[in-house]
């Protein structure tokens, strides 16, 4: 059977690896999808960051600065890994849209509270997604990606610490816990493993 000019392109991207070739378009699936979601939370926060108002401007716009700076500084490294393992990456703004999970924020206007309350929400769900990255990658023995997977997983919450802290009322009241939140921390103490591996298939299946 002849191969075309896009099989044989593709063939020529496959880095060399010990994963296998299906083991590797799902690790690089999953990785794609991260991806998509570190960007496009990095941009809203920078959004945040940008349009951020009230007596505590200062802090808040520092904080936010911080943090997209993390965030991004993850990005080059989850690329890179796809490339590692066998598989390829984003190729631009619209991929990024097809394949991200956390919602953009094209609202006007954002209270204060009301960003920092979506960004601890956003990071949460964030770090439930890298931890199921991480199972994909630990069923496939990827322990490169998962090692460093465990780093940004802490990362992503201490963010989600600040962003509470910061927002605490001075009468101590914790920030309003939404659904969002509820959901995310639901899925974190996911202890059914069965319907979990089969969710993370079909979001390789459309990350690769």
């Amino acid at each position: 059977m002849s191969t075309t000019a896009a099989d044989r392109r593709a063939r020529s991207l496959r880095t060399p690896n010990l994963l296998g070739r299906q083991k590797a378009k799902e690790i690089a699936g999953a990785l794609n999808l991260l991806l998509a979601d570190l960007l496009a939370l990095y941009f809203k926060t920078k959004n945040f960051h940008w349009h951020v108002s009230g007596p505590h401007f200062r802090d808040y716009h520092h904080l936010l600065d911080e943090q997209a700076d993390q965030i991004f500084a993850i990005t080059d490294t989850v690329a890179e890994r796809a490339r590692k393992v066998g598989g390829t990456t984003l190729h631009s703004v619209g991929h990024i849209g097809r394949l991200q999970r956390l919602r953009d924020n094209d609202a006007e206007y954002v209270t204060p509270l009301g960003m920092l309350g979506e960004l601890r929400e956003d990071n949460l769900q964030l770090a439930a997604y890298m931890r199921e990255t991480h199972g994909v990658c630990e069923e496939h023995g990827d322990v490169a990606t998962a090692s460093l997977l465990e780093v940004w997983i802490d990362e992503a919450e201490r963010r989600i610490w600040f962003l509470f802290e910061t927002s605490r009322r001075g009468d101590e009241t914790p920030p309003h816990v939404s659904p969002a939140v509820a959901r995310a921390d639901s899925l974190l103490r996911e202890t059914d493993e069965a319907p979990r591996r089969e969710s993370r298939r079909r979001d390789v299946r459309k990350g690769a």
